[in-house]
């Protein structure tokens, strides 16, 4: 299989956020510092986990679909922004929670990849046969569908429900792409949101009970993490059965994450519960003064630290998680080092 005839779909990672401006600071000068101009409008101070599955196998870093001028997508794009959700903004209208951005839910992101794809193929069977030995990334999605209710005072009890909701909006997205053509899928579940600092700082307890002694993670929180991971999990292999000529790819984005702040001097890290960039505090967050903006400070080496604005990792931290990944086979199911998209591809990274 030809290395160009290979075709990555993100649809959840950060990069479009510079033509949207919708991301809080994401699109600053101060992100994406570390690496490369081409990494600018990424949530952290480098690369991301896409970014390293893409130059792993050999290809470049992913253009953003919203790039805002012509790119050449053959070979991988990204379609996913800074702070979309899975669902639709109607379902957080309708339960009074206001969305901070335009609608670029899992839906929009779908659509924006139908409209592109007759722009990279002229034939039917020339877009199955692009298709067919694509890599799709479908996420890491579904936080921002917690994160924005919990963050507005939303009880746990009220958000819980909302995961069967979301699972279901993931599964059908999957299912789109299948039919389309897609064999190759790899679908994370989400981090553990009880180990970041702005639910340290915002669900802060003096009950040593609320606390995981071995990481300072708050435990109901990973365990909400853990109910979503579950489901999705569950779902998938309901996929893969109906599927079975595409190869469904559960990503173990928790515990590649807790197998870091479990050991965080293992891997380097002095600091793992606070961020980087931030606006002060027991864990540089500071919800009135965010990474980027005016009074917030920016620590000096981010590889001592996983999280680097609060909400998202350093480069240093999804490195490692991306080399769990792929090199690893522990974190991903089956593992992806298996399927036909890396057999034989994979560089060091």
């Amino acid at each position: 299989m030809s290395q160009l005839s290979i075709f990555l779909s993100l649809f959840i990672m950060v990069v479009n956020s510079s033509s949207l401006r919708a991301a809080g600071g994401c699109y600053t000068s101060i992100f994406s510092f570390d690496f490369l101009p081409s990494c600018h409008g990424r949530c952290s101070d480098g690369r991301l986990i896409v970014d390293f599955i893409a130059q792993a196998a050999g290809l470049p870093l992913l253009p953003p679909y919203l790039g805002g001028e012509y790119q050449d997508f053959k070979k991988g794009v990204n379609f996913a922004v800074a702070g979309a959700t899975a669902l639709e903004n109607s379902f957080f209208s309708e339960r009074g929670i206001s969305i901070p951005s335009t609608n670029n839910s899992l839906g929009v992101q779908l659509d924006w990849f139908k409209q592109l794809l007759p722009s990279l193929c002229s034939s039917v069977s020339e877009c199955q046969d692009m298709l067919r030995n694509a890599l799709f990334l479908m996420g890491e999605i579904g936080g921002n569908d917690y994160n924005i209710p919990l963050f507005q005072g939303r009880s746990l009890e009220e958000i819980r429900t909302f995961v069967p909701s979301v699972i279901i909006v993931i599964s059908s997205a999957i299912t789109a792409v299948i039919e389309m053509g897609a064999r190759t899928l790899l679908v994370p579940g989400n981090f553990p949101i009880g180990c970041i600092p702005p639910y340290l700082d915002l669900y802060s307890s003096s009950s040593s009970e609320d606390y995981d002694e071995e990481t300072g993670c708050i435990k109901w929180l990973n365990e909400f993490s853990v109910y979503h991971n579950q489901l999705l999990i569950k779902e998938l292999d309901q996929l893969q059965k109906m599927h079975p000529h595409a190869t469904v790819i559960y990503a173990d984005y928790y515990e590649a994450a807790m197998t870091i702040f479990r050991s965080p001097e293992k891997y380097g890290f002095e600091r793992p519960l606070m961020a980087c960039c931030g606006g002060g505090g027991l864990y540089n967050h500071n919800s009135s003064c965010s990474c980027g903006e005016l009074g917030s400070t920016v620590c000096e080496d981010p590889s001592q630290y996983i999280s680097w604005d609060g909400l998202h990792l350093t480069e240093a931290a999804y490195k490692i998680i991306a080399t769990e990944l792929l090199q690893g086979g522990k974190y991903t199911s089956p593992p992806i080092i298996s399927t036909c998209f890396l057999q034989g591809k994979i560089s060091s990274i």
